[in-house]
């Protein structure tokens, strides 16, 4: 072992490196799912009707929309604001 290197450092070097290694590993097991026969298998699964577990029930319809009528000082104050945040540029 070289002198000049303590051991806090010879760990850190050897952390990232195992680091690294565990990465590359998870990116080509990511990688080997985009494989063309998994993608026939995920078709034929859409293809039957099936749902998947994963995804969540979607809404036909939005939410409620709130509504709030201003009084017509209100409005004023808003129209003052716009004109004051928008510097006279139309």
């Amino acid at each position: 072992m070289p002198e000049p290197v303590s051991i806090l450092h010879l760990l850190g070097v050897t952390a990232l490196a195992v680091a690294a290694v565990i990465w590359v590993a998870m990116l080509v097991c990511v990688m080997r799912r985009d494989l063309p026969v998994h993608r026939l298998q995920f078709a034929a699964l859409t293809r039957r009707g099936r749902i998947l577990r994963v995804l969540p029930y979607q809404r036909h319809s939005a939410p409620y929309i709130e509504h709030v009528e201003l009084t017509p000082a209100e409005r004023d104050a808003f129209a003052v604001l716009v004109r004051r945040l928008s510097d006279g540029r139309p």
